[in-house]
């Protein structure tokens, strides 16, 4: 196959199959930069009575062609190269369908080895099962009764330092030839199993499992333990993933032939366009997609990239899991009207039933939307506890250093120093109001001091990322101009204060030489138009407690960047955040909350008061 020439490509059809929905999307060089033209989109049919995800690939692009006014198929062929205006230059595609690629992972110390292992196929676009290690407190039979009834897809080994023991990997390996594990689809294949531990124990590996498994040896991931080494980890997982899993998937084999660019994980792609944001802006980036079956979480903090998915927290197929984890209590906190809980939980239950439907009144919007929010809530708490420094590793230190250097096992990911926070996926991109998308970010991440919110516009993060491959100028341009919609400044005081309370004064500098000056109470948000690509200069100054990045109760000047939304000064406190316990108060404080940001439309406003809702009071 010849190499692609990036240059020469003047239309590009990039398709991404979900676990629910397949969406197809067409971008043509437009003079000397590369613009979105449309977008289609069409049930995803991986599962009987098609199984074959083509149909719906197929389906996704028609409606791309109707949209577009334009030839791309020629029966189920799709024409190319582009010829006049028929057909594109390349067709690339993410996929997610199926359950995604489903791993395993071991080491032989959990919190070290294993948390690089899982690292490792997180970073890969995998969701990890299980994490089996010597110490896991597990017995043996408990191991291997595990590792048969979970069928993963591909098994990642590791253990051990290069010229370490080779005796715990040695016995990890023996538990997997006992299990003889099977793979999740096609059950005339030796499931994939790649080893990246000690080097001195290849051999050992190679005995125990060369011929009961499809081996695989790479790199050791943790080759000392002050350094991890997860890239060759992470490349042979996406290539088996390619030649194992995604070929014996419904209609997979057929579709990896119609693309010169490997099909790419879903969550891989999009992890690709948060790592080019973060490295080309310089900045610091938490960046989330929640989905119907899962919810990952990407950060870059000082060039750390880390990703997790929380294979159990989605929004259609996993909602109830959702409020399994959450609980009800914390769902209904969410909610400002009146809701029996058995109403809630039924409603909870036929979504998981039917997981295509959307909210159908504003009603349904509002309880889909408190769901968001604990799904990212706890999804984000995954992610902290997993995105760490390295541990067993003993750090010498100076005194200069002490108070600047992320000690072993604590959490790389710091609030108070995040640039950029991006939202996407279905409830984020395609909620009615931009605001309402905002909101739902800050009650789940609770930024500290300054950070920009941004959402993806129609959720094609993943088709870019996998274009980022091929083509980064056009990726690049086409998330700036078309993917990316800043929703504007928050502005949070981190600290403890008294409800009602000024909490922070502002003075703004705004575009054409205007002044405002702003305060704003503990508990409440305000928010401020500026328009998108507008900036204003703040003056922040927090009473005394409260910090907002220059230490309690310092002033601080900044830029704050408009958007779609606007600036927003949030402070209902951080450290701890909390809703009032009296189900009247808690009901009044969402409501101002909603009127604050203009959530809904004062008719829905209204409808929503007339619900047995107690008013939102003036002023708020």
């Amino acid at each position: 196959m010849s190499p692609i020439d990036p240059e020469k490509l003047n239309s590009v059809l990039a398709t991404d199959c979900g676990s629910t929905t397949t969406k197809a999307i067409l971008i043509e060089r437009r003079g000397s930069e590369y613009r979105l033209i449309v977008r289609g989109e069409a049930p995803t049919t991986v599962e009987a009575p098609f199984e074959d995800v083509t149909r719906g690939v197929l389906n996704a692009i028609m409606e791309v062609e109707e949209l577009a006014g334009r030839k791309i198929l020629d029966g189920e062929r799709i024409i190319t190269p582009q010829k006049g205006t028929e057909g594109v230059d390349l067709y690339i595609s993410t996929s997610s369908a199926g359950g995604g690629l489903q791993m395993m992972v071991s080491g032989v110390v959990k919190s070290m080895t294993g948390e690089s292992a899982q690292r490792a196929a997180l970073g890969a676009g995998a969701i990890v099962m299980d994490v089996i290690a010597s110490n896991d407190g597990r017995l043996p039979h408990e191991k291997i009764k595990r590792i048969r009834h979970l069928r993963p897809d591909m098994i990642l080994l590791s253990g051990g330092v290069d010229g370490g023991t080779t005796s715990h990997v040695a016995e990890m390996a023996e538990l997997l030839a006992a299990a003889d594990p099977k793979a999740r689809l096609g059950a005339g294949y030796e499931l994939p199993v790649i080893y990246a531990g000690n080097k001195d124990a290849v051999g050992i590996v190679k005995e125990r499992l060369g011929k009961k498994v499809a081996l695989v040896i790479t790199d050791n991931l943790r080759p000392v333990l002050e350094r991890e080494n997860l890239g060759p980890a992470r490349d042979k997982i996406h290539d088996l993933f390619m030649e194992h899993v995604m070929a014996h998937a419904p209609g997979y084999r057929k579709l990896m032939t119609w693309s010169p660019v490997p099909i790419m994980p879903t969550p891989g792609a999009v992890g690709l366009i948060i790592e080019t944001i973060a490295r080309e802006g310089g900045i610091q980036v938490i960046g989330v997609d929640i989905g119907g079956a899962t919810t990952d979480v990407f950060s870059v903090f000082q060039g750390v990239f880390n990703r997790t998915v929380s294979a159990n927290l989605g929004m259609s197929y996993s909602v109830s899991n959702v409020l399994a984890e959450a609980g009800l209590a914390n769902i209904l906190r969410w909610v400002p009207f009146e809701i029996e809980e058995r109403d809630l939980r039924n409603r909870i239950k036929n979504k998981m039933i039917r997981p295509t439907t959307i909210p159908q009144s504003l009603e349904e919007l509002i309880i889909e939307q408190a769901i968001a929010r604990e799904a990212l809530r706890l999804a984000f708490e995954q992610h902290k506890s997993l995105a760490v420094g390295l541990k067993g590793v003993q750090q010498e230190r100076t005194i200069s250093d002490t108070f600047e250097q992320t000690q072993s096992g604590e959490t790389l990911v710091r609030l108070d120093q995040l640039d950029l926070l991006v939202g996407s996926g279905g409830v984020l991109s395609h909620a009615p109001r931009r605001a309402q998308a905002a909101l739902m970010m800050l009650d789940a991440f609770l930024p500290e001091h300054v950070t920009e919110l941004a959402v993806d516009s129609i959720f094609m993060m993943p088709q870019l990322g996998v274009l980022s491959t091929v083509h980064p100028r056009a990726a690049k341009e086409v998330f700036e101009k078309d993917c990316l919609i800043r929703l504007g400044s928050a502005v949070a005081p981190v600290g403890p204060g008294r409800d009602g309370v000024t909490a922070l004064s502002v003075t703004l500098e705004m575009p054409g030489g205007k002044r405002e000056e702003l305060s704003v109470p503990y508990g409440y948000l305000r928010l401020i138009p500026l328009e998108l690509g507008e900036t204003a200069k703040a003056t922040l100054r927090p009473e005394k407690g409260l910090d907002v990045g220059e230490g309690k109760g310092r002033e601080r000047v900044v830029t704050l960047k408009g958007g779609v939304v606007g600036l927003m000064f949030d402070a209902r406190g951080r450290q701890p955040f909390r809703l009032p316990e009296d189900r009247a108060a808690r009901i009044a404080k969402l409501n101002q909350w909603n009127e604050a940001l203009s959530i809904y439309p004062p008719r829905d406003a209204a409808k929503i008061s007339e619900a047995n809702l107690r008013p939102v009071e003036a002023g708020a």
